[in-house]
């Protein structure tokens, strides 16, 4: 997979060069260059932003130098960061890494040219219902969920199958050595060996912990005709 970030602050990026991600970039499965709008300014004072048409508290991001950022770029699934966008879910991140190629525009001040939505945007995108100083950070968070899902950038592909939301679910609880820690012991079943059981039992944990933390999930999940 190739993907190209237009950013104004490239150095936001620098995370990508650790753990799954960078793995991935040293494997070959994943492509990550970075862009910055400055480049792409033609105007003497570099400048990429001015004030809202129609008057307004913040600025906007000019039409101009996106333009040549993303024709420069082209073709490619083109995806704007953006509060206003739908919300990325897991089912998303799956359509998303049957994609070639990820064009992201890192909104920054009070957005970008509705033009250039209109004529480019594939997907306006959001990670959430809440707003950041820019684009850089949700763009980073839609990547890592987007590269653990390439094929063999995990070292165990199955364990993908098992996290949260993958079945609709959160996933439930999880243990390791050693078998009692300052007096609190792992649950008899996980030593069991009984792999019927076991499977039951965090099936039955993941159920619990989603009617707690996530209710939503199972609403949706009786809404879209599916069982508890």
């Amino acid at each position: 997979m190739k993907i190209d970030v237009i950013t104004l602050f490239p150095e936001a990026f620098n995370p990508l060069d650790l753990s799954i991600v960078s793995r991935a970039k040293k494997q070959g499965l994943l492509e990550i260059n970075l862009h910055n709008l400055y480049g792409f300014t033609e105007n003497k004072h570099k400048k990429v932003d001015d004030y809202p048409y129609g008057g307004g508290p913040g600025m906007v991001i000019r039409p101009e130098p996106l333009h040549l950022a993303i024709k420069s770029l082209m073709p490619g699934y083109i995806i704007y960061l953006t509060p206003q966008g739908s919300l990325l879910t897991q089912e998303l991140a799956k359509d998303l890494v049957e994609k070639d190629h990820l064009i992201f525009i890192c909104g920054h001040y009070e957005g970008i040219d509705e033009r250039v939505i209109e004529r480019f945007v594939d997907l306006e995108l959001s990670v959430g219902d809440f707003v950041t100083t820019g684009g850089e950070i949700p763009c980073l968070l839609v990547i890592d969920v987007v590269a653990r899902l390439i094929p063999g950038v995990l070292g165990n592909p199955e364990s993908i199958e098992s996290e949260s939301f993958s079945n609709g679910y959160l996933e439930g609880p999880q243990y390791t050595r050693p078998s009692e820690f300052e007096g609190m012991k792992v649950p008899e079943i996980l030593l069991s060996g009984d792999h019927k059981k076991i499977k039951e039992w965090r099936k039955e944990k993941a159920l619990e912990k989603t009617r707690k933390n996530r209710p939503d999930l199972i609403e949706r999940r009786k809404y879209l005709g599916g069982e508890e």
